[in-house]
């Protein structure tokens, strides 16, 4: 039963992982809670739906980007979007969580009301503005923008040809027989490269640096041999911990010895290509993980290269001609469909307007807690996936710890959660995210604060922030809970402790 008279215990903004996984957490911790799922778009899916440009995929392994509570079950763990899409689908119908989602909704602010202990959350869906209310909102909005990407700056009024965007992919593109242009050196284009190359006359991704890239097979062997021997969910289990681990060795190599890193990965690379290797092309002018690494599943990328249906053009632009791009150096690259793979654009909160008592947050003065919540703002989560790890994982724990944190105050009477800093506080602040990537350098001024230390620190390393928040207690000292909805003004800044007997 509520402690509030709020419509919503818990409202999730985002039928994507996050969201998902939040729903699914809720009905195995939380049974008792209420709660619903405000999507904006008219399918589930979040980012695995928004893309639709070729050979769309995971540059995650699916079972770690896969839940903690659902096995993936299919042959693949590099898996493609619509596979992904099918995960989740399967996971919100076997749960009953569809009935809960509302699709088509898009989430324009959200008040705290510290007399209340409530969230007022207004939503526009087509022409019609609506408002709930809910105890605890959690945001499984993702991290970038929906609607405008990065805008690289290219002048395209000279060029007759199309230029596209893969955020934003139309329908039945005809692109047989014609020259493409991918312009970037991210995930995406290393994706989009050799899914166009079969139809395409010839595709040509150019980049201004070159990415640190590592191959390996789309098919997990130990996974799918596990799969016959065992239960599904024991080999899910041991394939995922698997590759926790890898993943974690990896990444604390490169930082570790880096030079050592970029031996291996080279001489994956030119293993790949034989005689069509150039060093050049394949060194960036940074470490590996200072940047996330570019997956080549089963050597597609390289193989396309080999068959000559593709090639790796490193230059700066000078500009777009009328049939292609002029490069500085004077070499020019002919073009019918010019693709902009120049990355994202961050948004914190989903550019929610979110407020409490009326007056704007400005996250970007806000410290992280446990990875989840925000200082000072009380019933109130998010998910920012791991940037050297898969999204999922920090999903799942976050998830988990909200719903323990619900349980907590539905034990002890309270109805507000608020992880208190005291202005005065001493703490050292750290690089949020210590990585070299445009699109994390473009956004850092938007970005929350994280310190050097535990519970105020958003960490790059799951089992460390797995073991962490599965010791500690959730009444630690620093969240406080309390109760407010009856018109006494507690809340923030006004703390009204409950005793231990309650």
């Amino acid at each position: 039963m509520s402690l509030t008279a709020c419509d919503h215990d818990v409202l999730i903004v985002g039928a994507g992982i996050s969201g998902i996984g939040m729903a699914a957490h809720l009905e195995m911790m939380c049974p008792d809670r209420s709660y619903a799922v405000l999507e904006r778009r008219e399918n589930l899916g979040g980012t695995w739906d928004l893309f639709r440009y070729p050979g769309v995929r995971s540059d995650s392994d699916m079972h770690t980007l896969g839940f903690v509570f659902e096995p993936w079950k299919h042959e693949k763990t590099i898996a493609d979007g619509p596979a992904i899409v099918d995960y989740l689908n399967r996971i919100v119908d076997e749960r009953n969580i569809r009935d809960r989602i509302t699709f088509g909704t898009r989430v324009i602010s959200a008040d705290w009301n510290s007399d209340t202990a409530c969230w007022t959350v207004v939503s526009e869906r087509g022409a019609a503005r609506e408002t709930t209310t809910a105890n605890w909102l959690y945001l499984g909005t993702g991290y970038y923008d929906y609607d405008d990407p990065y805008d690289a700056g290219f002048d395209f009024s000279a060029f007759e040809g199309e230029v596209l965007h893969p955020q934003f992919w139309p329908r039945d593109l005809d692109y047989a027989g014609k020259n493409v242009v991918v312009v970037g050196s991210g995930a995406t284009a290393v994706t989009i490269v050799p899914s166009m190359a079969g139809k395409a006359a010839r595709v040509t991704m150019l980049q201004r640096t070159p990415t640190w890239m590592f191959s390996r097979p789309a098919k997990d062997r130990l996974a799918n041999f596990l799969r016959k021997i065992l239960p599904e969910e024991t080999a899910y289990r041991i394939t995922r911990w698997k590759n926790v681990l890898l993943q974690d060795i990896g990444f604390k190599a490169a930082r570790n010895r880096p030079e050592k890193v970029k031996q291996g990965l080279h001489k994956r690379i030119e293993k790949s290509l034989g005689d069509r290797y150039d060093p050049a092309t394949w060194t960036p002018p940074y470490n590996p993980w200072d940047q996330r690494l570019c997956l080549v599943p089963d050597d597609d990328l390289f193989e396309a290269i080999k068959q000559d249906k593709a090639e790796v053009v490193t230059g700066h632009i000078d500009t777009f001609e009328k049939d292609g791009v002029r490069l500085k150096d004077g070499r020019h690259i002919p073009a019918d469909i010019v693709v902009t793979a120049t990355g994202l654009k961050l948004a914190v909160a989903g550019k929610i307007a979110v407020s409490q008592d009326g007056a704007p947050v400005d996250f970007a003065e806000r410290f992280y807690y446990k990875g989840c919540m925000f200082s000072n703002l009380p019933n109130f989560s998010v998910v920012f996936g791991y940037l050297n790890a898969s999204w999922t994982l920090r999903a799942d724990i976050n998830s988990e710890y909200v719903c323990k944190v619900l349980n907590h105050m539905k034990a002890v009477g309270a109805t507000v959660a608020d992880p208190v800093l005291a202005s005065d506080h001493t703490l050292e602040e750290d690089d949020l995210f210590d990585f070299s990537s445009g699109y994390i350098q473009r956004s850092k001024h938007i970005m929350p604060k994280s310190a050097t230390v535990l519970p105020w620190r958003l960490n790059q390393d799951y089992r460390a922030d797995r073991k962490a928040l599965a010791s500690a207690p959730i009444d630690d000292g620093v969240l406080t809970f309390s109760r407010g909805g009856e018109g006494t003004g507690t809340g923030t800044g006004r703390v009204e402790q409950l005793e231990a007997a309650e």
